[in-house]
């Protein structure tokens, strides 16, 4: 019965290393330690399985693909380029997943088979394409695709967050700064109106009156943020109705909709066009790409396309029955499958949607900043102007 061991050994170049390992008994231990290249120096069995080290990052699957592709191509068999990369890594959860497919690998199996291990390392569509380029004899392309395939969606990623950051921060500011002014100081100006018998106009008299929601709910104020995220995070857990409305929501989205629904298309034609040319069959490759579209809306289209062309109909007419991709794709779709060469189409739609997701993402960026400016500007002008236009009445009625 295998058991979950930490351990402390040192390596070729003398580092001390700790980590946890599973393992038989304690002469597998040694044996799993010294094909990592590792030196056993104390051990102790736990009781239970530890956490993982962490999760690997896309950098670290980049780091993976590039390394695999440069040494398989220069004739490296695939142990000692795995062995390589183990060697130049520090410890951590990818250290141990590399490892692990050596001993896989030394055991017998393939590659493609020693990923399968790792499922959530490593996708289904990447192991598919690992496969085929076993069977094909070039693996060397499937990595190099992967690998620029990978700083893709990491370069977009980057831009989101990028994008995401100022308003996210901006509109936390401005609720900290509408509530500290709802709580503090409205309540003490009003208090000096009321001492003074001011009479105060329509839009102070509504100004006060979300006031006093915020000193007598504050609570709810602050809480409600909270409520509403954990409620949405179960709804969407639990219900595949409301996971659906809100992925078609999210494509209809004013400026966002259209360039999400553009990044999910990229990726869809990005690893389609990868695996059909790397030998995998049309519905095979459509049901592998199907599962990276990660919006319900797109996989039940996708879903649709599937299940006609299964039917015999054409993959040209599959796609436009489901209306819901746009003329581009469908274009691309008629010429590649008029040519034979899908796969060359559909990279020219993720080409062609790439670049406009990056255009879209930089003018997003330039609007963001002054409209949440505009905003912020409004809404303390509003709560100023109804806070200072009764104090000026006064004055003025104190001067006459």
């Amino acid at each position: 019965m295998s058991q979950q061991y930490s351990y402390k050994a040192m390596d070729s170049r003398g580092r001390l290393i700790q980590g946890q390992v599973t393992a038989n008994n304690i002469n597998d231990l040694e044996s799993r330690l010294e094909r990592m290249g590792l030196d056993l120096i104390h051990y102790k069995a736990r009781r239970s399985r530890s956490k993982r080290l962490g999760k690997v990052t896309r950098q670290e699957l980049i780091t993976f693909c590039f390394h695999m592709e440069q040494l398989i191509r220069a004739g490296v068999p695939i142990v000692e380029s795995l062995e390589d990369l183990r060697d130049t890594l520090p410890q951590s959860r990818f250290r141990e997943v590399v490892s692990s497919l050596i001993e896989h690998i030394q055991g017998g199996e393939n590659l493609s088979e020693a990923m399968a291990h790792y499922p959530d390392v490593f996708n289904q569509v990447m192991m598919s394409l690992v496969l085929a380029g076993e069977q094909s004899g070039k693996l060397n392309v499937v990595f190099e695709h992967l690998s620029e395939t990978l700083k893709w969606q990491d370069e977009l990623v980057s831009k989101t967050k990028k994008l995401l950051m100022y308003p996210a921060f901006m509109g936390i500011a401005i609720f900290l700064v509408t509530f500290f002014l709802m709580v503090y100081l409205v309540p003490e100006l009003i208090q000096f109106f009321d001492s003074m018998g001011v009479e105060l106009p329509t839009h102070t008299k509504m100004l006060v009156i979300i006031s006093n929601f915020f000193v007598d709910y504050w609570y709810v104020v602050l809480g409600m943020p909270f409520v509403v995220i954990t409620v949405l995070k179960l709804l969407l857990h639990f219900s595949y109705r409301v996971r659906f409305i809100f992925d078609r929501i999210k494509l209809k989205v004013w400026v966002i909709g259209p360039i999400l629904e553009k990044i999910i298309l990229a990726r869809f034609a990005t690893f389609f066009a990868l695996l059909y040319a790397s030998g995998i069959t049309v519905l095979d490759s459509l049901r592998l790409s199907q599962k990276m579209a990660n919006n319900l809306v797109i996989e039940a289209a996708l879903q649709q396309v599937i299940d006609q062309i299964a039917d015999g109909v054409g993959i040209t007419e599959s796609f436009k029955r489901v209306r819901l991709f746009p003329p581009l794709v469908l274009r691309m779709v008629k010429i590649g499958e008029a040519t034979g060469e899908l796969d060359k189409s559909l990279s020219n739609v993720s080409y062609f949607y790439d670049r406009e997701v990056k255009e879209g993402i930089d003018k997003i960026q330039a609007m963001v900043e002054p409209t949440m400016t505009v905003i912020m500007g409004l809404l303390l002008g509003w709560i100023m102007m109804s806070v200072l236009g009764p104090l000026y009445d006064m004055i003025s009625d104190i001067q006459i």
